[in-house]
């Protein structure tokens, strides 16, 4: 029996077409000019070079914002919570010009 990939079993929910890897395409606002960050192979599936985390990705593009994202937090459920996540969020250098 084949595996339902996405659907109603949600096995992968959200981007059951390649899930491990995107593309983001930016401009303008302190984004290096012309720079290529990161490679897949060569179906575009695996991520083989420089992976980015969403929260990294999230710190730069509020540092490119002019925020700290060590300083935007919000209250939830009793805690506070910071907006890229509970794990160290690092700015991506080499995306900035």
């Amino acid at each position: 029996m084949q595996e339902n990939r996405g659907g109603v079993n949600n096995v992968f929910a959200g981007r059951d077409h390649h899930p491990n890897a995107y593309t983001m395409w930016m401009a303008g606002a302190g984004v290096k000019a012309g720079y290529t960050h990161g490679e897949t192979d060569d179906m575009g599936y695996e991520i083989v070079k420089d992976p980015v985390s969403i929260h990294d990705f999230h710190a730069t593009l509020l540092y490119l914002l002019g925020f700290n994202h060590h300083d935007l937090n919000y209250r939830y459920q009793g805690l506070n919570q910071k907006l890229t996540g509970v794990n160290e969020a690092h700015i991506i250098s080499e995306l900035l010009a």
